[in-house]
């Protein structure tokens, strides 16, 4: 396991002969060989995969079993020397009767052995002719291979501090699988020895059924079930492969395969820890039972990459369908919380302040969509364009287009002589630009909207999105304030795309056309004077530093709990060939500066829905005080800096 708390964990489908153990276990150990020189910490094989599963009743054969614990003690010997755990299936005879079970070994050593809990004897299987349960075995003491070892179903494995947890096929369909209770009990990571025929239709279930298991537990789930080799007389196996973590696929196999397969992915066990420790109903609700069994392993020197991959925009769904999907839903949420806020307080007009830009532009389609959903006329949308100092030509042209378009209320108001009669009244040198210069003309703004909506007993939608509300990049009591804030919980880099979305999806074809303009204009706010030319003199990214930094160090510091030097980690494979190292650091110490700082901010923000999964509403989910200080994680990140 590496110092960012990444897990190597493998699933190898092998080639089988049935009932040949000496042709299995050969395949199986050069399969756990090339685990190894890949770096995988455990490695996971199907079920019965020493003897194959479909020996039928040749499985209860003395012959048999005989040569299958002669296969496992070559396999234990072969691998010896190999820094990894193994997971195999076989036949194991306890007492006087015979379970279908998991071998857990590292470096020559058996670890433990898990019996299968449920037993299947229905449809294609019959395994009751054969095994029996291993529910009431909760702890004993077997002999294999010449070594005394633990067996039974209640053990949790031990390594490095990483819990793992094994059941075995039907273990994981039926209502109370074993693996709940195990990642209850502090299992990270569970293990699925699987042998599951191919039916039609069956594998989109099995697929939500180990992506649910795995979202539900907050755990890696690996799954591996046998392929080819495997007797076809009734049945087809397709080598399923699976490495989930917390409902999202990290690797699968080629289902249908000919060849041998081999799949490896890091598991980030912090993230899974940081997740469970958030969730506080994710907590032991039964006496524990089980022993902790501890398997000491070396460092894999093998272990050099990371075998996963880093979204640079983690907000941002990552397919076309996905964001279908999203684009909808996000809509819908921020049109059903708009609406309920209207209806409550019998409020039929809105003000809007248009700038033309990201924010703006999406508050206003939502409000369009949320009158016509309630049957409210578009003119009681009241649109404010407010050109200033810094208003450029482009914007100005999108937000007069984009009302007209819409049908609704436009109306503008130069905010120039309101400001410098306000610079002449403070005392104000016009010319120097400062803070004030610039927040005055935003609160400038906002007065406008507040009184317009006293005047037309309207609400003003606040337009802010999560990424500024992150870097404090608002004025407070300017822009920050409004009466309820629709964009509140969405990042600037899911806001680009959506609004991409939406124009691609509007029939409208000039609304579609401003709508492309809007997304492809510079960020900014427009408060310092724009060039001869009417061009955008001020740049936001330029400031505080690209949105996509930002918004990717927000996602890993608050929904994963990264540190800084985590955080550098993924971004530096997220945005390899695109940002340095030393760029990564400079705004990531903005980011935590600002977002400590800024809390003030934060903690007088209007109401507005929760549509992502973040949101820093000082009611719901991110509780801080205002002087809370940065200081643990910029003495880090200047340490990070000093190391180069």
């Amino acid at each position: 396991m590496n110092r960012f708390g990444f897990l190597k964990v493998a699933a190898a489908v092998p080639h089988v002969r049935i009932a040949d153990c000496d042709y299995n276990a050969q395949h199986i150990t050069e399969l756990i060989r090339k685990g190894a020189d890949r770096g995988a910490s455990i490695i996971l094989f199907p079920e019965l995969c020493i003897t194959s599963y479909t020996c039928g009743d040749l499985i209860q054969q003395p012959a048999l079993l005989h040569a299958a614990e002669q296969a496992l003690g070559y396999i234990l010997a072969q691998t010896r020397e190999l820094p990894i755990v193994a997971i195999v299936g076989m036949p194991v005879t306890y007492g006087n009767a015979l379970y279908n079970c998991a071998v857990v070994f590292a470096q020559g050593r058996i670890h433990g052995v898990v019996p299968k809990t449920y037993i299947p004897n229905y449809s294609e299987f019959y395994e009751a002719r054969c095994f029996m349960s291993g529910e009431e075995i909760g702890l004993a003491t077997i002999r294999m291979c010449g070594q005394d070892t633990d067996f039974g179903r209640n053990m949790l494995f031990n390594i490095g501090g990483v819990k793992f947890g094994v059941e075995i096929c039907e273990d994981m369909w039926v209502p109370a699988a074993p693996s709940l209770h195990q990642a209850v009990d502090g299992a990270q990571i569970l293990f699925n020895l699987s042998a599951s025929p191919e039916v039609l239709g069956k594998h989109n279930y099995l697929l939500t059924l180990v992506k649910s298991q795995s979202a539900r537990t907050q755990s890696a789930y690996i799954y591996c079930s046998a392929g080819y080799g495997e007797s076809s007389t009734d049945l087809v196996f397709g080598g399923n492969g699976l490495i989930v973590e917390s409902g999202r696929m990290l690797r699968r196999t080629e289902r249908f395969s000919t060849e041998e397969q081999l799949i490896v992915a890091d598991i980030d066990t912090e993230k899974l820890l940081n997740s469970r420790r958030r969730t506080t109903t994710f907590a032991p609700h039964r006496p524990a039972e089980r022993i902790i069994v501890e398997i000491p392993l070396p460092e894999n020197p093998a272990n050099v990459t990371l075998d996963r991959e880093f979204s640079s925009h983690p907000f941002v769904p990552q397919t076309p369908e996905e964001m279908d999907e999203s684009g909808r839903e996000i809509i819908n949420i921020q049109t059903m919380g708009l609406a309920q806020r209207l209806q409550h307080t019998d409020c039929k007009k809105v003000v809007i302040g248009v700038s033309g830009g990201l924010d703006s532009t999406l508050a206003l389609l939502i409000a369009v969509r949320t009158f016509d959903r309630l049957g409210l006329d578009r003119k009681g949308i009241i649109g404010v364009t407010m050109p200033g100092f810094g208003t450029s030509n482009r914007t100005y042209r999108n937000s007069i287009a984009l009302m007209r378009c819409l049908g609704i209320t436009s109306r503008e108001i130069s905010i120039r002589k309101a400001c410098e009669q306000h610079f002449a009244d403070i005392g104000l040198n016009p010319e120097e630009q400062s803070s004030a210069y610039e927040n005055a003309q935003a609160r400038e703004r906002t007065q406008i909207l507040m009184d317009i909506a006293n005047m037309e007993h309207g609400m003003v939608l606040g337009t802010g999105d999560l990424s500024e509300l992150a870097l404090g990049w608002a004025t407070y009591n300017g822009d920050q304030m409004s009466m309820y804030g629709l964009n509140a919980s969405l990042p600037k880099t899911l806001i680009q795309v959506l609004l991409r979305w939406m124009a691609q999806v509007c029939q409208d074809d000039a609304i579609r056309e401003i709508l492309l303009d809007v997304v492809a204009t510079p960020i900014s706010p427009e408060l310092l004077p724009s060039s001869e030319e009417g061009g955008i003199a001020q740049h936001t990214e330029k400031l505080v530093g690209p949105y996509e930094l930002h918004d990717f160090f927000l996602y890993h510091f608050i929904q994963n709990g990264y540190s800084p030097a985590k955080i550098l980690f993924a971004a530096e494979k997220a945005f390899d060939g695109r940002y340095d190292r030393a760029t990564i650091l400079r705004w990531m110490r903005v980011f935590f500066q600002r977002f400590f700082s800024q809390q003030f901010k934060r903690s007088a923000m209007p109401d507005g829905p929760k549509v992502g999964i973040i949101s820093l509403s000082p009611r719901g989910d991110w509780r801080m005080p205002s002087d809370a200080t940065a200081s643990l994680w910029l003495r880090e990140i200047d340490l990070l800096i000093q190391e180069k």
